[in-house]
């Protein structure tokens, strides 16, 4: 214990530096347990789809969708989604896998629709940019 306190004291910027990253983890381990909804990767949210039938939510402007989306989804964009909540109603059933360019809006959209009584969200993890580098199908029309 001696030789911590002396190294901690003739390290200080080392040892702030391991307690900030620590602190860093700690928050994201922790944030991750409280999200109240899922990540998928685009392998899982392929599955996903496959498999249980999951409908996915664009949520993107309408000029970066028609520049490529995955194949079926359904769009609105997250400016609209309070209002158009009700048009997903159909799809309450099923699994939601919310995208957007790179993961961070769609996250908001899978909180609000949380929120507004859907159970089975997810969020696709690293969003469009993920999914085309996994050479995933797109749809450009």
């Amino acid at each position: 214990m001696e030789h911590l306190v002396e190294f901690i004291t003739n390290h200080i910027m080392l040892a702030g530096a391991f307690v900030a990253i620590l602190t860093l983890l700690t928050i994201d381990l922790f944030s991750a347990q409280l999200r109240n909804y899922g990540s998928a990767s685009p392998v899982e949210a392929t599955q996903l789809i496959n498999r249980e039938d999951a409908v996915v939510l664009d949520i993107r402007e309408d000029n970066e969708f028609h520049s490529g989306h995955i194949v079926n989804a359904v769009h609105i964009p997250l400016s609209r989604l309070k209002d158009r909540t009700a048009d997903l109603e159909k799809y309450k059933a099923r699994p939601i896998i919310a995208a957007c360019r790179s993961g961070s809006r769609s996250a908001q959209a899978c909180s609000q629709l949380k929120k507004a009584g859907f159970e089975n969200v997810y969020n696709l993890k690293g969003g469009m940019m993920a999914w085309q580098h996994a050479s995933l199908p797109i749809d450009k029309s």
